[in-house]
Formats: structure tokens, C-alpha cells, sequence
């Protein structure tokens, strides 16, 4: 009965610490990838390995500055009606030592990727640097909160471009920019009216109304740029178009309709039309971008 006991514990233990890094967040990092695929070099091996790399790195990366967050905010999060259910330290499930030492041990593993790959760890320092600030400073402010958060999808893409040590196509960084705010504005509307400003201090600071023209902006933003690059670098890519414009009205509905958004990724992983469209932009620029007598 006392081992199963212990078993049992140390099995919750576990869980809570893998829920602590949240591996679901972690196809955000899929953006590391973007420049493997439109360099057109996915066939060849060692430009896989190091965009991979680069995307491992990130995760473990993106990983510590959710365990720092979560620390950072145990107390208001014991508060939320959801966060203190679903948050490993805000429910009790994770205590803060042993989220020390699994953030030390991916702060360890983040400083042996630099033996293999400094540049691209400089770019991932910046990044935890950023969402230091980010967590006890910026999170609080208007609109820069917003940016901050837009800020650490441009780096990933950076990332990749680092990795493969090719230029970051400033199309690419614009668009990613402003995807990313389209992003992160619809998830701070859907936590206002969802959770008014319970949630988060910030929230207090911005209307729907508001929040609602910096979504639509920025999502049109993005699709001007990402047409724009497209024809004049890439015309072979044209195809991708409707499907990026179908994305991003179906994200839109399920929003609106199916009241998702809150959780970008969750928005992604529970809609198949959403998921289809990914897949369907994967495999068409793979195929546009697919070398010649490869």
C-alpha cells in the first residue's frame, strides 16, 4: 500500500511537471522552421538537423520562461477559477523547488547548446532576456505587452534563419510581426470577454472595441505582406495565398463562433478545418519551393 502510495505521488509529480513545461505550446516553435522551408534547402541533411536543433533548443527555451511566469504569478493564479485547477504550482501539484530545479536543469541544457550552436543560443538568450522583462515589467504595460509577445515569434524565425546562417528575409520578419499581433491581440480580447479583468492586471487597460481594430489590422497587415513577399520573391508560392486568406477567416470564426482564441494553440489542435489548412500551406509550399532534380 506505502509504495503504491509513493508510486502514485511521484507519478503526479511527474505529470505536473510536464504540464508545467506545457509541450503543448510548443508547435509555436514550428516558426523556427519557416526558413528551412522557404530557403528551399529541406532536402538536405545537415540544414535539417541544425533547423531542428534550433527548434529543440527553442522548446526547452520557451518551456523555462513558462515555468518562470508561472512562478512569477502562483498567487494570482491560485485566484483564477481555471488557471488554479490546470496550473501544476497554482493547484499544489508542482512545488516551487521542484520547479527550480527542472528550470535550472533546461537553463543547463540551454547553455550546453551553445557548445553546438552559439549563434543560434545568443538569439534564444535575447529571447529569455525579453520575456524576463516581459514577465515582471511589460506584461502590465498597453500594447507593448502585445508587442513583447509578437517580438518572441520574430526571434524564433531568426532562429531558424541563424541556424541555416542565411539572412532573415525582412518580408518574412514583417509578416511574422504582424501575424504574431493578430495572435496576441484576438488572445487578449478572448480573455477580456471571457474573464473581464480577473485574468490579468493589463486587461483592465484595454476595451474589446479596441483590441478588436488592433486584430483586424494586424491580421490584414499580415496578409498584405505575406502577398506582397510571395509575388515578388516567391511567385511560385502564389497558390499558398487563398489558403493563408482561409486561415485566417476560419480562425476568425472560431473565435467569434466557437469561442476559441484564448489559447491560440488550443484553437489550432481542436479545429480539423484549421489543421487541414496548415497541413494543406505545408505541403503546398513544399511543393512550390521543391529544388529542381530533387
Amino acid at each position: 500500500m506505502h509504495n503504491t502510495l509513493v508510486q502514485h505521488t511521484l507519478l503526479g509529480q511527474l505529470r505536473g511537471l510536464v504540464t508545467l513545461m506545457r509541450p503543448k505550446q510548443w508547435v509555436k516553435n514550428g516558426f523556427v522552421l519557416a526558413p528551412l522551408v522557404f530557403t528551399g534547402e529541406f532536402l538536405e541533411p545537415s540544414w535539417i538537423s541544425a533547423a531542428l536543433f534550433a527548434t529543440l533548443l527553442f522548446c526547452v527555451a520557451s518551456s523555462a520562461t513558462y515555468i518562470v511566469n508561472d512562478m512569477r504569478d502562483i498567487e494570482r493564479d491560485r485566484r483564477h477559477p481555471k488557471k488554479s485547477k490546470t496550473r501544476p504550482l497554482a493547484s499544489g501539484a508542482v512545488t516551487i523547488p521542484m520547479a527550480m530545479t527542472l528550470l535550472a536543469v533546461l537553463y543547463g541544457i540551454i547553455a550546453w547548446g551553445w557548445v553546438a550552436a552559439p549563434k543560434v543560443v545568443t538569439v534564444i538568450v535575447g529571447y529569455l532576456v525579453l520575456n524576463l522583462v516581459y514577465t515582471f515589467a511589460l506584461k502590465n504595460v498597453p500594447v507593448v505587452d502585445i508587442f513583447t509577445i509578437a517580438i518572441g515569434f520574430v526571434l524564433r524565425v531568426y532562429a531558424g534563419a541563424v541556424a541555416l546562417s542565411v539572412p532573415l528575409s525582412g518580408w518574412m520578419a514583417v509578416t511574422t510581426l504582424c501575424l504574431a499581433l493578430y495572435l496576441a491581440a484576438v488572445k487578449r480580447r478572448q480573455e477580456l470577454a471571457g474573464n473581464g479583468t480577473q485574468g490579468r492586471e493589463v486587461l483592465g487597460k484595454y476595451s474589446v472595441t479596441l483590441i478588436d481594430r488592433y486584430a483586424h489590422m494586424s491580421a490584414t497587415g499580415a496578409l498584405f505582406f505575406y502577398s506582397l513577399y510571395v509575388m515578388s520573391a516567391k511567385p511560385q508560392m502564389v497558390v499558398t495565398i487563398p489558403l493563408v486568406l482561409f486561415g485566417l477567416f476560419r480562425y476568425w470564426y472560431v473565435v467569434d463562433e466557437l469561442d476559441g482564441g484564448e489559447s491560440p494553440t488550443d484553437a489550432l489542435l481542436a479545429d480539423w478545418q484549421l489543421l487541414v489548412t496548415v497541413a494543406l500551406w505545408i505541403g503546398a509550399c513544399i511543393w512550390a519551393l521543391w529544388p529542381v532534380g530533387g
